[in-house]
């Protein structure tokens, strides 16, 4: 059974930074490429960026050069680090694989 689990959310300040991760279980996550999402309320799913399975990373021009996406492939891990975070930036954020996705974890950039 796949599973995706995502942690590190929180509250933080505007301009604060936070680093999620996303862990898998189930599947050889090493040869994978993982996709980092989010939605905000009232909002459809945004696709923030992803991660190939060598390592080759791509964002959307929203985040790009604020938000870098790495894996630890040893620890069936990929993590989205966060900085200069902005109040837009409030929203539930979920790692997908392929058809799996985690439940998701929640971010609140908030003064």
């Amino acid at each position: 059974q796949v599973k995706l689990v995502e942690s590190g959310g929180g509250l933080v300040r505007p301009g604060g930074s936070l680093r999620l991760s996303c862990t898998a279980s189930g599947i050889f996550l090493a040869i994978k490429t993982v996709n980092w999402y989010r939605q905000a309320p009232a909002k459809e799913r945004e696709l923030l960026g992803s991660i190939t399975d060598d390592g080759i990373t791509t964002y959307a021009g929203s985040v790009k050069g604020r938000f870098t996406i790495s894996r630890d492939n040893a620890k069936s891990t990929v993590y989205r680090q966060m900085n200069t975070l902005k109040p837009d930036g409030t929203a539930v954020y979920y790692c997908n694989v392929y058809k799996y996705w985690g439940q998701g974890t929640q971010v609140t950039v908030s003064s």
